[in-house]
């Protein structure tokens, strides 16, 4: 199981939110490509980045500090927020990130995903964010009728990476991961799973990995790294002990 730190940008800065809300976001560093490095240097193998600006504005917005994290690491990284078209999912892909995902334009566009998937096989994940079990979109802003089960099934046999399911209601409130939710996901569909929002601290980890879901890839942390309540050396060694 891989545990993302998660660099969420906004306006150039490396911040989190509670519950998604812009206005409630703290700077937690205002160099987030020395923030990379950090976490490449603590020992982690793999960076997740959300532009949260373009998550609003549906384009890249934070496009220079992504650029300057991809310059100061080594470690293979996912990108998320504004990525709606296939151009953008080529473009962020020729800079060097390992992986692109996909969220409003999963549920607004799915022919996308089916056909970023076919050119970029092993490239592609879909970002479900869940506000009371139904799929919200444009930066949380507004929530869909569907499901997230009904999302990940449309995407089956697409050939997605991994479906990335955060829990909107948990997200920066560090009051854990819904387990229970996320495993029940990842138990029907076959595509890998990664558990997001509230993850509070090494116990989150522990109750994860009791689950036994091999369809699990992993859990991406933010808060509870940056104030101190998630160890990097334990919750490494947790990971390879359990490997």
């Amino acid at each position: 199981m891989i545990l993302f730190p998660a660099i969420d940008l906004k306006d150039g800065q490396c911040v989190r939110l509670v519950h998604g809300l812009m206005d409630q976001a703290t700077v937690f560093n205002d160099n987030p490509a020395a923030q990379a490095r950090a976490f490449q240097d603590a020992g982690f193998s793999y960076l997740h980045l959300v532009d949260l600006n373009g998550a609003f504005e549906g384009k890249p917005v934070n496009a220079g500090a992504v650029e300057a994290i991809l310059k100061e690491i080594d470690l293979p990284v996912q990108l998320g927020g504004g990525i709606r078209d296939m151009a953008t999912i080529e473009a962020w892909l020729e800079k060097g990130v390992t992986r692109i995902i996909i969220g409003t334009a999963a549920v607004k566009n799915p022919e996308l995903v089916i056909e970023a998937c076919k050119k970029y096989p092993g490239r592609i994940a879909v970002g479900l964010d869940a506000k009371d079990g139904r799929v919200a979109v444009e930066g949380w802003a507004e929530v869909s009728d569907l499901t997230a089960l009904d999302m990940a099934r449309r995407f089956e046999d697409a050939g997605v990476a991994a479906i990335i399911y955060t829990d909107i209601s948990r997200d920066g409130a560090l009051q854990g991961l819904n387990i229970e939710a996320t495993v029940a996901l990842a138990d029907a569909i076959s595509i890998p799973v990664i558990a997001s929002g509230g993850l509070a601290s090494i116990d989150d980890v522990k109750e994860l990995l009791k689950t036994g879901c091999k369809n699990i890839e992993g859990a991406i942390s933010g808060r509870a790294l940056y104030d101190g309540r998630l160890d990097p050396k334990e919750v490494i060694a947790l990971l390879k002990e359990a490997a």
